[in-house]
């Protein structure tokens, strides 16, 4: 059975936008080649990814193109090139095709196709996009995960997961240290429990 593996950059107060369109680019974000390079080898191991469609949109816009651009470092050029080769789920009630190795799954049983692709998939499955994440969170199947956090507190934006309002239990199964102060944490999903009373 495959894993759902949710990794994001956030601030130490769990944003990953700061403002609408910031799509992972914003300024209090510390991305350097250390980092860059374990992003690369943390979706290298994934056995597939799967995007909600604005996630998706921004990832189509800019690293299909990467690998050929002489101006971006050796270890961005190579990311274009696993995100593009690596095969791809679009989850999307809107979009009726997709390059760069993706199909999508439509319509009102997304979640449910998912579930079934997370059952007969070996190995971790990235997931890309706060509502999608959420929306795998609250059906059971978010299995882990892998939080980059910037050392900068953001006080307002896009948070982790979207209105969710439920404790939830987890395990540390990894943790790393980078320059500038970021850090990650590696996190099994160990269960989303009812919220009860203070």
């Amino acid at each position: 059975m495959g894993r759902f593996v949710y990794a994001m950059q956030v601030s130490l107060d769990l944003r990953i936008e700061q403002v609408p369109g910031d799509d992972g680019a914003g300024e209090w974000l510390r991305l350097h080649e250390e980092l860059h390079r374990a992003c690369n080898t943390l979706t290298r191991e994934l056995a597939l990814l799967v995007h909600g469609r604005v996630y998706y949109e921004v990832m189509e816009e800019y690293w299909p193109q990467a690998p050929q651009d002489p101006s971006l470092p050796d270890y961005m050029r190579e990311y274009g090139e696993i995100w593009t080769a690596k095969p791809k789920v679009l989850v999307s009630r809107t979009r009726n095709g997709a390059a760069h190795n993706t199909r999508i799954f439509g319509g009102d049983d997304a979640i449910e196709r998912l579930a079934a692709l997370r059952a007969e998939t070996d190995g971790g499955i990235g997931v890309g996009g706060a509502a999608l994440a959420t929306q795998l969170l609250r059906a059971g199947l978010l299995d882990e995960l892998v939080l980059f956090t910037h050392p900068t507190i953001l006080g307002f934006g896009r948070p982790l997961f979207d209105d969710y309002d439920r404790p939830i239990d987890l395990a540390l199964l990894e943790r790393r240290s980078f320059e500038q102060g970021v850090t990650m944490h590696h996190y099994a999903v160990v269960d989303g429990k009812e919220a009860g009373p203070c």
